[in-house]
C-alpha cells in the first residue's frame, strides 16, 4: 500500500485513528501529512509522538482547527499546498458524540453539534479540496463512518444518523466526483479511542464479546484500511463503505 509522493490532509489527527492514519500515510509514502485538531497542546502533543516514531518533522505538519468551521477547513488546505506542494489525499475523520441519550430526549444543541461535525463538515471539506486542488489534479477522499450509520443502535441515535449521512454523503460525492476523485468510507465498530470510551470502558471483555473476532479495534486496524482507499492500490474503488469491525456487519449480513 503505497502513498509515494503524495500529500494529505486529516482532520482529528491529535489523537486515535487518525494520528494512527497519519503515521500509516507517512509511512507509506506520503511525502507531507497535515492534521487538524481543536486543541493546539493535543496537536503538539501528537506531532511529538510522531517524531518519536521517526518520521522527519519536514514532512509533518499541525494545523489548529475546527472542523466545523468552513474557514478552517480553507485554511488547513491551503497549508498542505502551500507547505508541500499539492492535497491529493483527504481523510474527514474528526467526529463528535457530546451526549448520549434517546432521540426523543438528547438535547437538541448537542444533535445539531453532532450533524455539524459529523456530517455537514466532511462536506465543507471536500469542496475546499476540490476547490484548491482535487478539481484540476484528482485525488482520493476517505471519510471515516460507523457501523452505526448502517443499523441503529441505542443511546447513540444522533451520532448514529450523522453517520448513515455520511455513509449516503460518500456515495453521493463518488457518482458525482468520478473520474478523476475517488471517495469511500470506513465504518468501524467500537475501537478503542477517548471517543468511544464510555462503550469499553467499564467491561471491555463483554464490549469485544460483542464482535466476532472477539477484540476491540485499535486505531491501527482502522488507518491500514484507510491508507489502503487512499493508494494506487485501490485505483478502481470508489463509492465503497468499508466495515472495519471484526466481524460486526459481515456476520450479520448487514453491509452498507
Amino acid at each position: 500500500m503505497r502513498v509515494d509522493g503524495k500529500v494529505a490532509v486529516v482532520t482529528g489527527g491529535s489523537r486515535g485513528i487518525g494520528q494512527a492514519t497519519a503515521a500509516g500515510l507517512l509511512a507509506s509514502g506520503a511525502v507531507g501529512v497535515v492534521i487538524t485538531g481543536r486543541k493546539p497542546e493535543n496537536l503538539e502533543a501528537s506531532v511529538a509522538e510522531l517524531l518519536a516514531q521517526g518520521i522527519p518533522s519536514d514532512r509533518l505538519y499541525a494545523v489548529t482547527a475546527r472542523a466545523d468551521r468552513d474557514e478552517d477547513a480553507a485554511r488547513a488546505v491551503d497549508a498542505a499546498i502551500d507547505r508541500f506542494g499539492s492535497c491529493d489525499i483527504l481523510v474527514n475523520n474528526a467526529g463528535t458524540n457530546p451526549a448520549a441519550g434517546a432521540l426523543m430526549e438528547v438535547d437538541m444543541a448537542a444533535v445539531d453539534k453532532t450533524w455539524a461535525v459529523n456530517q455537514r463538515a466532511p462536506l465543507v471539506w471536500t469542496r475546499e479540496a476540490y476547490k484548491q486542488w482535487m478539481g484540476e489534479h484528482g485525488g482520493a477522499i476517505v471519510n471515516v463512518a460507523s457501523v452505526g450509520g448502517v443499523r441503529p443502535a441505542p443511546a447513540i441515535g444522533a451520532y448514529a444518523v450523522s453517520k448513515a449521512a455520511l455513509i449516503h454523503l460518500t456515495h453521493q460525492l463518488a457518482y458525482e466526483l468520478a473520474p478523476t476523485v475517488r471517495v469511500n468510507a470506513v465504518a468501524p465498530a467500537v475501537v478503542k479511542t477517548r471517543l468511544s470510551g464510555a462503550l469499553w470502558h467499564v467491561d471491555e471483555s463483554a464490549a469485544a464479546a460483542n464482535h466476532p473476532l472477539r477484540r476491540l479495534g485499535v486505531p491501527a486496524d482502522v488507518a491500514s484500511a484507510i491508507v489502503f482507499l487512499c493508494s494506487d492500490q485501490a485505483s478502481w474503488i470508489t463509492g465503497v463503505v468499508l466495515p472495519v469491525d471484526g466481524g460486526v456487519l459481515g456476520a450479520t449480513g448487514h453491509l452498507a
